[in-house]
């Protein structure tokens, strides 16, 4: 058995560090983060490059390459040891883009790909509401049409983002006398649409990161009906199909995080010696290590899934509930190796990384109830990936 990879992707990863070397942004550049135009600049220098919708037909903006598994985990191996983002963590790219390359009209793939991809246009996502949070399907947001538009009305709930996004992938239930998941429609709705209200709620963590959780309101908003994405009451399975792409999402970059912990330790110091060099830290970081491989490695697994047109089966069912516990445990560490610094926030004078670790914590912790709770999560597995019997009602 040959183990080793030939000179073509030797040569690809040395082309990805000359790029790294050359062109590495000066700030951060993720939403709500810098300047808004340094971020759809390096996006589109990413594009450019193939390094960032690499796979993305050009006629939708993208760089239309064949998908390569080798060279997808070079590019990211190259970019997490730089410490530099491949591309744009949020809604849009990792699930609305597959959603709309899967279910959207021609029209829509060459309207909202590209802009989304480059960064130009923030999404969020308008799913749960104060009565359909784990059954969504319960949701009764309505949509009415009215000659060329759906009239929408109703409230949704943990928004994220909603306060910074122009669009929104909207569900609406546009058939109240179907059954509840068979009446379900998908919009694209833009956020300065008339009628639209958005209030931040507080969380846990305050005023620290740059994600934040809203409740939208929607009071007679008219939106085209060419912003339906599918046949008018098939939204639900739309719906899953970004599901599970928010959910593999939740699989990428675990190694990119531990990678920063890592260096964490590094420059952490108690009476001059780096944190590092602490038995009792380094056993804790080696623990994380071996999960953060093994979530990068079944990271490798779906991809090749994906490229084989193959389902994953239970495999898919296991991300979320693995990687949002991974991603609380590294934080937990970072926490207790900053010490009493850990316990800053808000952009204190001593914070370290701009309070990224604190803000960190409190959106893992977050996470390991939303989007579907761990308990949930285990539920699905159960049931979906074991075959085993469903709890008596």
């Amino acid at each position: 058995m040959d183990l080793g990879i030939d000179a073509r992707y030797d040569a690809f990863r040395d082309e990805v560090r000359r790029f790294l070397a050359e062109h590495r942004p000066a700030g951060p550049i993720g939403p709500g983060e810098g300047d808004a135009s340094a971020r759809v600049a390096w996006l589109s220098l990413l594009i450019e490059h193939g390094y960032w919708a690499r796979t993305i037909p050009e006629a939708y903006g993208g760089y239309g390459a064949e998908p390569d598994l080798l060279e997808t985990v070079i590019m990211d191996e190259e970019f997490n040891t730089a410490g530099v983002p491949r591309g744009l963590s949020a809604q849009g790219p990792s699930m609305l883009v597959p959603t709309l390359l899967a279910h959207g009209t021609e029209a829509q793939k060459r309207h909202w790909i590209g802009p989304t991809m480059r960064g130009e246009i923030l999404w969020c996502q308008g799913y749960s509401e104060p009565g359909a949070g784990s059954d969504l399907a319960s949701l009764q947001t309505s949509a009415v049409e009215d000659g060329d538009d759906f009239v929408v009305n109703g409230q949704k709930i943990w928004t994220s983002t909603a306060d910074q996004a122009q669009m929104c992938f909207l569900l609406v239930r546009t058939e109240p006398g179907a059954k509840k998941h068979a009446g379900i429609s998908y919009l694209l709705v833009p956020m300065d649409t008339p009628g639209i209200e958005v209030r931040p709620l507080r969380t846990m963590s305050g005023d620290i990161g740059e994600n934040s959780f809203n409740q939208v309101f929607f009071s007679d908003v008219r939106v085209p009906r060419s912003n339906l994405v599918g046949q008018r009451g098939e939204g639900w399975k739309i719906a899953n199909t970004t599901l599970e792409h928010e959910r593999s999402s939740l699989n990428a970059n675990a190694e990119g995080t531990w990678l920063r912990l890592a260096r964490l330790m590094k420059s952490e110091t108690v009476n001059g010696v780096p944190l590092l060099a602490s038995p009792v830290h380094r056993d804790r970081l080696m623990r994380l290590q071996a999960r953060a491989l093994s979530m990068k490695h079944h990271a490798m697994r779906m991809l090749t899934c994906s490229l084989k047109g193959e389902s994953p089966g239970v495999a898919g069912l296991i991300v979320k509930l693995q990687n949002c516990q991974l991603n609380f445990d590294m934080a937990a560490l970072a926490l207790d190796v900053m010490g009493e610094l850990g316990a800053l926030y808000d952009h204190a004078k001593y914070e370290r990384e701009r309070g990224f670790w604190q803000a960190h914590s409190m959106f893992s912790l977050g996470l390991i109830i939303g989007g579907g709770t761990a308990q949930i999560q285990k539920n699905i597995i159960a049931e979906r990936g074991l075959g085993l019997p469903r709890e008596p009602r």
